[in-house]
């Protein structure tokens, strides 16, 4: 998304707001690892909580929040945004702060690269501490592995830095999950990604990924289940042989085994 360095922090007057806004500006992601990097967020979270509604999740969408915004086409479009507690089946084609009963983001990602590392560092962590504060906002270039950086807004609206784990990850609060770094392959595109985990450190899959091991884990209950009853046919084999060979004895010894 474009972007305006000299940003005007104006709040919406609630009268009167516009309606024929711009969603897209035209302007492509960084890059394809950008793009996936982003869709990796958004899918991941959209099948952890593939059970919820209650929240919204999107990316690279304009975020509309002042007249003075609107005014300088000062267009917003965070890479990754997370709302918690929102109607998540109402169709958007952005973020409209006026139409959502004032709601901000709750947790924002920008996926950086050279030439956009101090504005989102810089400007937009400014607006979205002292503007949206947004409670957990996020950095990492998708082309250096050790960029991850976060922040969290503390009781004076203000952001502190967030410290990482043993493994580097960062703790993002109004998830409950962990973002961290994972090496594979996605859409035939191998890196080193910005991902989710769990409380517990379990990698937060994308749907192929959930779909693989649901699959990987039936035939794996599968082989499980032939086990068993092989083991079954055989304990029953056993079974019909050493009757067999009672009955054989009996008869050896002249008793029937018929009345036994």
């Amino acid at each position: 998304m474009t972007t305006d360095n000299n940003l005007a922090i104006v709040d919406w007057e609630a009268h009167n707001p516009p309606t024929d806004l711009i969603f897209d500006d035209g302007e492509p992601l960084e890059s394809n690892r950008h793009r996936i990097a982003m869709n990796v967020l958004i899918r991941s979270l959209q099948q952890l909580w593939s059970d919820r509604n209650d929240y919204f999740t999107g990316g690279n969408m304009f975020i509309y929040y002042s007249s003075s915004q609107i005014r300088h086409r000062d267009f917003r479009g965070p890479d990754f945004f997370a709302v918690l507690n929102v109607d998540g089946s109402n169709p958007r084609q952005g973020w409209v702060v006026w139409e959502e009963n004032g709601r901000y983001p709750d947790v924002i990602v920008e996926l950086m690269s050279r030439s956009t590392a101090g504005i989102d560092k810089g400007i937009k962590k400014d607006l979205y501490e002292q503007t949206f504060h947004t409670s957990d906002y996020f950095v990492y270039d998708p082309f250096d592995a050790n960029s991850l950086q976060g922040w969290h807004l503390d009781h004076e609206q203000q952001y502190q830095p967030l410290t990482p784990n043993e493994n580097g990850w960062l703790w993002c609060r109004r998830l409950g999950l962990w973002l961290g770094t994972w090496e594979g392959t996605v859409d035939r595109e191998t890196a080193i990604w910005a991902r989710f985990y769990d409380v517990a450190g379990n990698l937060v899959l994308l749907p192929e990924e959930a779909a693989q091991l649901e699959a990987e884990n039936a035939q794996l209950q599968a082989q499980e289940a032939q086990v068993q009853a092989q083991e079954a046919q055989a304990q029953a084999q056993e079974a019909q042989a050493k009757a067999a060979r009672l009955a054989a004895r009996l008869l050896e010894l002249g008793e029937n085994p018929d009345i036994l």
